[in-house]
């Protein structure tokens, strides 16, 4: 098996359950409005029937900074949600952009590590944004050998 171009790619996929369901298509637009280089690449839903909703998100597909994504809704089992375990890591090359990006994506979230400088990064935030999703920003220390990936 041959990963690249040809071959298979791995895409992050979200799915938008328990107490984030209903919020996928929101969730999808905010962080397209955040975010340079991003856009929706389409939105499909359900015509209804099989216990389905019609309109309910089956699946999307976007772009963040370059990056593909994939969500849908589920009103599936509630206990399924976002966990921390998962997180989305985002390297930032100036303080400025991972303040606005702080700024942005935490605003009504929940905050795990609140933002500031530690011993392993000049700046470093990790927290869970309004839809429960967590972000890990982060600003490497010039000397972090990571930093050039």
């Amino acid at each position: 098996m041959r990963v690249g171009d040809e071959g298979p790619r791995i895409t992050n996929f979200l799915t938008f359950s328990g107490a984030q369901y209903g919020k996928a298509e929101e969730a999808i637009r905010f962080y397209v409005s955040v975010f340079p280089d991003s856009k929706i690449e389409y939105l499909r839903r359900h015509g209804g029937g099989e216990g389905v909703p019609a309109g309910e998100l089956w699946r999307a597909a976007f772009t963040l900074a370059g990056q593909r994504f994939m969500a849908t809704e589920s009103q599936g089992d509630e206990r399924l949600s976002f966990t921390p375990a998962f997180t989305l890591y985002l390297r930032c090359h100036a303080a400025e952009e991972l303040t606005h990006l702080f700024d942005r994506l935490s605003q009504d979230g929940r905050i795990h590590l609140p933002l500031g400088a530690y011993p392993s990064a000049q700046l470093f935030a990790w927290f869970e944004d309004r839809y429960g999703v967590s972000w890990m920003l982060e600003l490497p220390k010039a000397e972090d050998p990571s930093a050039v990936v």
